[in-house]
């Protein structure tokens, strides 16, 4: 299935870096997935890999070694990596550009840049989003973990969980309450060391995502340096809402890149397999359910890059953002699904493609942020006249 539009969204640039991205996955992650779906975790070779190609720096200022790209390199990355079958793997090498060194690029200072998004773009450096907390995930307003100043340091103490890249991650960008009295202005971030005195860190046992060191982090007097803090005192929360857009767009666009992946292995099943003296590709109800599934992965798919093209143009499209994230995921979980029941009894199998992708498809409506608080979202905007503006940042 080619989800290609040359001429329209991507260029011949895209075009000729998606096979490049896809060679690479084919040759350097295929053949391994399987392994570190065992082992639980990515090995830092492979970290090193993707920035000797410049993959994590596509939309990264030159100055830092990125290549200043559009927005359209993040959509083919979502998508090439869909098709490694591995949401662990996804998640964990996705997490590091997208959600690390996008807000240290937007808020870091000249020296965090060099300390931590340098060598990040380079693959050297792995680094983590710590938000989610163990008593609230989508309240971001809500979280405890504190930093209260000491002289030049900020003492920190709390805990995260749920934390892709928690375990192995060389340094974490911690959302943490500097004032403590306050809601969304006492959030700020801090850049933390993994090596930090009182840091520690547990691997989670998954359902899915098994290739992703997913981690609980708690923090027990742990001393950062306060030229550690990323950005200004007191508007993390700002920041945070700002790379939200980005996030759910992200999701969304995985969500359908992983249903038509799904669609394209169980086409060539169906080609293969065959009851009652026939390809199972011949019988009506099978080729019906084909062709309603492309039907709804295209339309979602549409609507995805025409978000993604208003973004690229200076828009910050709340409402539809969540919207491609609610819609995305649930597709999805709903294609997945359906093509696990015409694998029959080898979708059930471990040696077959479509159980991963059933386990792995579930966190889709979970994670960066329920389908429940998208909905919410959504209906705010829409019944009560609710408006979310692109944050103005305070320098």
């Amino acid at each position: 299935m080619n989800n290609s539009s040359t001429g329209y969204y991507f260029s011949e640039e895209h075009d000729l870096f998606r096979q490049t991205f896809r060679d690479f996955l084919e040759k350097e992650v295929k053949p391994n997935v399987n392994q570190w779906e065992k082992d639980g975790f990515l090995p830092r070779e492979i970290y090193h890999k993707f920035g000797e190609m410049g993959f994590f720096g596509m939309t990264l200022p030159e100055a830092y070694g990125g290549m200043d790209g559009d927005v359209w390199y993040n959509v083919i990355f979502d998508e090439e990596l869909a098709r490694m079958n591995s949401g662990g793997f996804s998640a964990s090498i996705g997490a590091h550009p997208l959600l690390a060194l996008t807000h240290l690029s937007a808020e870091g200072t000249e020296e965090q840049k060099q300390k931590y998004l340098v060598p990040g773009i380079l693959g050297e450096k792995i680094g983590c989003l710590a938000i989610t907390e163990p008593g609230g995930g989508s309240d971001v307003q809500g979280i405890t973990t504190s930093a209260i100043r000491d002289g030049d340091h900020y003492i920190v103490n709390g805990s995260k969980t749920f934390i892709t890249n928690g375990v192995l991650s060389d340094f974490l960008i911690v959302v943490v309450k500097t004032d403590p009295s306050a809601k969304a202005k006492g959030i700020s971030l801090l850049i933390i060391d993994r090596e930090s005195k009182g840091l520690s860190a547990t691997m989670l046992d998954k359902l899915g995502w098994r290739a992703s060191d997913t981690g609980e982090i708690a923090f027990d007097d742990v001393r950062v340096p306060v030229e550690n803090l990323l950005g200004g005192e007191g508007q993390g929360f700002l920041y945070i809402m700002q790379h939200f857009v980005t996030e759910r767009l992200s999701l969304g666009s995985g969500g359908v890149a992983a249903a038509s992946y799904a669609l394209e292995v169980t086409l060539k099943y169906m080609n293969e397999r065959e009851a009652f003296g026939r390809k199972i590709n011949k019988f009506q109800v099978l080729r019906h359910r084909v062709a309603q599934m492309a039907s709804e992965i295209e339309m979602n798919r549409a609507f995805v890059y025409s978000l993604y093209r208003r973004y690229n143009d200076g828009d910050y499209p709340v409402k539809e953002a969540s919207m491609c994230k609610l819609l995305g995921t649930q597709l999805a979980d709903k294609v997945i699904t359906e093509c696990l029941q015409m694998f029959g009894g080898y979708g059930f199998m471990e040696d077959y493609p479509l159980a991963r992708m059933f386990r792995d498809a579930r966190l889709g409506q979970i994670g960066g942020g329920t389908s429940e608080i998208m909905c919410e979202i959504i209906s705010k905007m829409m019944i009560e006249g609710q408006e979310y503006k692109e944050p103005v940042i305070q320098h």
